[in-house]
């Protein structure tokens, strides 16, 4: 038997990826078409988790159009314990608000 040339072969694969519709790859490079045919998985993934309920946040961006005013009692909380912080000298830093200068650098 007589071995079948190589073009001859690529042109058989050609047709046949074609009237398959795949991916024509002679030299097997590795192009991700595994990974690219396989379902997406984001819709299942959302779906696992239940749907949040309205927050106090979402709410007030709702209402904000009529003026309404909201109350954030966990947001007043947290405020008012940072102020207490502070006062004692225990809170954040301040971030710093200029690039250091030209001759800062230097050093």
């Amino acid at each position: 038997m007589a071995a079948v040339p190589r073009a001859r072969l690529l042109d058989l694969m050609k047709v046949q990826c074609q009237i398959f519709s795949t991916t024509y790859n002679p030299d097997g490079i590795r192009t991700g078409n595994k990974i690219l045919r396989q379902r997406l998985r984001g819709p299942t993934l959302a779906k696992y988790y239940p749907p949040r309920g309205p927050t106090i946040n979402t709410l007030e961006k709702e209402f904000k159009p009529w003026n309404l005013e909201t109350i954030n009692e966990q947001e007043e909380d947290r405020q008012e314990h940072l102020a207490g912080v502070r006062s004692r000298g225990k809170g954040a830093p301040k971030k710093k608000r200029t690039a250091p200068a030209a001759t800062d650098k230097k050093r």
